[in-house]
């Protein structure tokens, strides 16, 4: 342990030092970046002391260790800016997230604790003397988010990774949701049309161009939307790979924390940290998903979310327009309305499988929540036909 943190603290000391000599707006950066480590070792040092458990206490306290190291790059950044070192107090922060976790317990403190770790990340990101503490911030905020699931049963766990693996492949969640959304704004559409008592020929042709301009509309921000999502995993994922290369042993130590946090013996866990780390071909791919929450298998590609989500779209949409195309009159307002409710109440229960709740409940909420938006446009459209009529 001792000969890790001394490896580290080198590697730190190298890293951290300046290509110039630093500016004095460069010094009070630098004062500010103390100032949230020391935060940071204050909170954690409450959190281990807080803790009941002694495995967990003990992760926290390691954590205090590499939060001490990062206060010490940045002391000897000032002190090379022949800066003062500021005063640090205990924010008020670290006060009540203390209080919190010696009154109720360190579960109901760690989940913010962990999206204040994610939240300073990108701080550090654009800062060349902090290299390397953007992915140790990560590792912090991965390690608190398996402590924080521990309690969950196998199989909530299972379920959150099916809908994950669903969602972050893009294509199921796009093609669902698509129709949702094809159904419920094209049926509306019809109905505002319908409520201004148009002609049938304008209510289909409102029909078809909502379902042409709502579809390549979806299509687009779903492949925006994934390929973005895509593009920053890769970068995660590439930074990861270039960690591994310059400094395995920091790697290694960050993977046994995660590891011990999921409740693995200490000793265990090192054991399959270092075992990981040695085989370069599997050691990204399992840093990836133990620090990064990724699976490299699963970034989902963005066509493929666009062309469900067109696809689906249109399916959806197509629902209320169908009536108008075959026949006309009163019978196609009919005909379209039940044609559309029993399409909201099927999508509804098909969304019944990305949630706890029954079919029947999920389809009647979906039928209720179109109703009643189609029953606006109605309104919408029979007030303006009635006002132009006149």
């Amino acid at each position: 342990m001792l000969r890790t943190l001394w490896m580290f603290l080198h590697y730190s000391n190298f890293m951290a030092e300046p290509n110039s000599t630093p500016t004095s707006a460069d010094v009070v950066r630098y004062g500010q970046n103390y100032l949230i480590e020391m935060d940071g070792i204050e909170l954690y040092r409450a959190l281990a002391a807080a803790e009941k458990d002694q495995k967990r206490a003990d992760i926290f306290r390691k954590i205090v260790r590499t939060e001490e190291l990062h206060a010490q790059r940045w002391v000897r950044l000032i002190q090379t800016g022949g800066g003062v070192l500021p005063t640090y107090r205990r924010s008020l922060r670290v006060r009540t997230l203390g209080w919190l976790a010696r009154r109720f317990g360190t579960d109901r403190v760690v989940p913010i604790v962990s999206a204040l770790e994610a939240r300073d990340e990108p701080g550090y990101l654009t800062q060349s003397e902090a290299e390397g503490l953007p992915a140790e911030e990560r590792a912090h905020s991965r390690v608190l988010r398996e402590m924080g699931e521990g309690a969950a049963a196998h199989g909530d766990i299972a379920g959150r990774e099916a809908w994950h693996s669903a969602s972050r492949g893009g294509s199921l969640r796009a093609a669902v949701f698509g129709i949702n959304d094809g159904l419920v704004s094209n049926f509306s559409l019809v109905m505002g049309f319908a409520g201004a008592e148009a002609k049938p020929e304008y209510i289909l042709l409102a029909g078809c161009a909502g379902l042409l301009a709502g579809s390549f509309s979806m299509a687009a921000g779903e492949y925006v939307s994934v390929r973005a999502q895509r593009e920053l995993f890769e970068q995660q994922i590439a930074m990861e790979q270039q960690e591994l290369e310059m400094s395995p042993k920091e790697e290694e130590e960050e993977l046994a924390l995660i590891y011990q946090a999921k409740g693995i013996p200490e000793a265990d866990a090192r054991m399959m940290a270092r075992r990981i780390v040695e085989n370069p071909r599997t050691a990204i791919d399992t840093l990836a998903r133990e620090e990064l929450g990724l699976d490299p298998s699963q970034l989902g590609s963005p066509w493929v979310a666009a062309g469900s989500s067109f696809t689906a779209f249109i399916l959806g949409a197509i629902m209320p327009v169908i009536p108008y195309i075959v026949t006309r009159g009163f019978s196609a307002f009919v005909a379209s309305a039940l044609l559309s409710c029993l399409a909201l109440f099927g999508v509804g229960a098909l969304l019944s499988i990305f949630s706890s709740r029954g079919a029947l409940f999920c389809g009647a909420r979906m039928l209720g929540i179109g109703l009643f938006a189609s029953a606006i446009t109605y309104l919408v459209g029979w007030l303006l036909g009635v006002s132009v009529a006149g």
